[in-house]
């Protein structure tokens, strides 16, 4: 992807002035009382050269509850040692719940649509209603702070109320998605080794029910330290619990004794175990990344109030499940006073229209969505400006993967021409974002906007000296609240180090590989581990991507890099529309846009089509699964993938071997 290229155009959309007046991130700046500090470049210099300062002044600015305590950053020997708020007490549940007290906070936290025709409303005093029994019920489990409760449910309201309540009595809250299959949910579980496991009862995707209580029971009894089972409808039929033990209930029925109980917050330590979350695990388990409560909380506030202008009363929605971050980074709107817009189901179904129409329905002001999704739309040629009106939403983000100069255009154009698009990147491992969006500022196509207030981000070459404009490896210079605490079960922190460490002394190493642009924004073209190396020149799948979306009879694309002897060679495979066949003019085609639009050391050796590609159950192609069965190698977790019957279409391919 060329960068410079994306940067030299005039921007697709700029702020008003009216717009930047009514922006946090204004709001934010006056508050500091230094007026030398008046737009973005001057603010982010200072939150990384005055971190205490910085972070002192997002915890006030938030109106934090809990007590700050007078340290706010305390060095340490390693980067990783760094600690924030060191004498500080909060709750992360009590912050959250606090944003119903918010100027402008409406009676309605959480809205909820479900894919079969399911609706539900639930006001702020209906969810502390709830969280209060469930800690109570919690409590009355014999949960205790830093145990683990686990949730394997759909993305509906009481998966919330759950990791609230959770986190009130101060214990650690590790979740996953119902369509994770059994091996998947035990290879993550059985590492955090939870005391209590609350889980549906089916789900409804694609138009279809999937019952999901013949795999909880066989999950149950390969997780022993499983003492509570909790199973949560996902409509109004009562399953039974045959084969579930004797201390299985029925949510209602778990609850039903404490409906009357008090709600109270353990006050606990600013790096209190939050969360457990797990990395996608494709070429093996997954990582337990363990997430600190109040760096979590302090990290979201600034992203989703400072860079997605996210304010009381908004309708903030991001499709999601609780088997992705965006998931948790979703449920820290309601810090911000935000009422929380759910959906749960297949977001193309009965059509592609089905999330626009509730954006319409709910007046939707945070859209958002995936870099795939945005593709795939533009690909099947909708034009929702055409058909909604959309007049609510004054932001939208996208996620999970680059999106493409293409795909920026294509939402000014087909969706909204008068929003702030914030493309955003990050992580599980940092559970938020390295760089993201900046409301006050214009957006350029194919750019990230900004690194993210309070973190010195670069990019350095292989021997760790900045890279200017030239594509390299992305890193972070300075600490930050959300640093994890390490992975679970981890003696010596030996592989968190090797994680993000090893690679480049004293800094964060995020395995991205990245650019500059000339606006001060980024581009990231696809992750380090699976960059291309032909020839010795490095070059990011991104690119790749970015041309091949260009040719209008491909709907999807995959790219690695094949041993080769002596070097790679590069491989593209590629999923055709109905009735194309990849013959020799589509195939010079696409070689032909690769190299007029990126370079010749772009050009694949081979095109190969293929029926589907394999994904992440997030959404992200599996690039390096690809290139281990390629190779002849093993894929050591296919749970970790939404299909890995996909996997068969690369499997011994004769073109590959010649």
């Amino acid at each position: 992807m060329s960068s410079s290229a994306a940067a030299s155009a005039a921007p697709l959309w700029a702020p008003t002035n009216e717009r930047i007046a009514s922006a946090q991130l204004t709001a934010f700046m006056a508050s500091l009382d230094r007026p030398a500090i008046d737009d973005y470049p001057k603010l982010h210099e200072w939150s990384i050269t005055e971190p205490d300062a910085f972070w002192g002044a997002v915890w006030e600015f938030a109106d934090v509850q809990g007590h700050r305590g007078d340290l706010v950053c305390q060095a340490g020997e390693r980067f990783a040692d760094t600690r924030f708020f060191p004498d500080a007490t909060l709750n992360f549940a009590e912050n959250l719940l606090h944003g119903q007290f918010r100027d402008g906070a409406s009676e309605t936290a959480l809205i909820f649509r479900g894919e079969a025709g399911h609706q539900r409303e639930v006001t702020w005093v209906e969810l502390r209603t709830q969280v209060a029994a469930i800690a109570a019920g919690l409590n009355a489990a014999g949960v205790q702070p830093g145990d683990r409760v686990a949730a394997w449910l759909p993305n509906t309201p009481d998966g919330y109320a759950i990791m609230l309540a959770t986190v009130a009595i101060g214990a650690t809250f590790t979740s996953t998605s119902p369509d994770f299959g059994t091996s998947g949910v035990v290879d993550r579980f059985s590492q955090t080794e939870p005391t209590v496991l609350f889980a549906t009862d089916g789900y409804f995707y694609g138009g279809k029910h999937h019952d999901t209580l013949g795999r909880l029971a066989d999950i149950v009894g390969q997780l022993p330290s499983i003492e509570t089972v909790v199973v949560v409808p996902y409509g109004d039929e009562q399953p039974e619990l045959d084969g579930l033990g004797d201390n299985a209930a029925l949510f209602a029925d778990w609850l039903q004794p404490h409906h009357d109980a008090d709600l109270s917050f353990v006050q606990l330590p600013f790096d209190h175990p939050l969360y457990v979350l797990y990395s996608s695990g494709t070429t093996g388990k997954p990582k337990c990344i363990v997430h600190r409560a109040g760096g979590v909380l302090l990290k979201h506030l600034v992203e989703i109030m400072l860079h997605t202008d996210v304010r009381p009363g908004d309708r903030f929605f991001y499709f999601t499940t609780m088997g992705w971050m965006m998931w948790n980074w979703l449920a820290s709107g309601l810090a911000a006073g935000a009422t929380l817009v759910l959906y749960d189901g297949n977001p193309a179904f009965p059509d592609t229209n089905r999330l626009f129409d509730l954006a319409d329905e709910l007046k939707i002001t945070m859209f958002g969505t995936s870099a795939s999704f945005l593709d795939a739309l533009n690909k099947g040629g909708l034009r929702p400006v055409d058909t909604h009106d959309l007049g609510s939403v004054r932001s939208m983000c996208s996620t999970g993967s680059p999106l493409t100069p293409e795909g920026f255009e294509y939402v000014y154009d087909a969706i909204k021409a008068d929003l702030h698009l914030a493309s955003m990147s990050g992580g599980t491992d940092l559970c938020g974002c390295l760089v993201a969006g900046n409301p006050i500022g214009p957006v350029h196509a194919g750019d990230i906007q900004v690194a993210v207030l309070g973190l010195d981000m670069d990019v350095v070459d292989d021997d760790g000296q900045p890279a200017g404009l030239a594509q390299g490896e992305l890193i972070c210079r300075t600490p930050f609240p959300s640093i994890p605490l390490g992975f679970w079960n981890d003696p010596g922190d030996e592989r968190f180090l090797a994680a993000y460490f090893d690679r480049f002394d004293g800094v964060w190493h995020q395995g991205d590989f990245a650019s500059w642009t000339p606006t001060g924004g980024m581009v990231i073209h696809g992750r380090s581990d699976a960059t291309l190396n032909p020839g010795g020149v490095r070059i990011g799948t991104a690119e790749l991507y970015r041309q091949v979306d260009k040719v209008d009879e491909v709907l999807d694309s995959l790219v690695i890099g094949q041993q080769w002897s002596p070097d790679t060679r590069i491989v593209l495979f590629v999923v055709l529309r109905d009735g194309i066949e990849l013959d020799d003019n589509l195939r010079a085609q696409i070689k032909a846009i690769i190299r007029s639009g990126a370079s010749p050391r772009h050009v694949p050796a081979k095109i190969v089509a293929v029926p589907e590609l394999p994904r992440t159950r997030s959404g992200k192609l599996v690039e390096l699964a690809v290139r281990e069965i390629v190779h002849g190698r093993d894929v050591k977790n296919l749970e970790a993938l939404a299909n890995p019957e996909a996997l068969e279409h690369f499997r011994d391919l004769e073109t590959l071997a010649t």
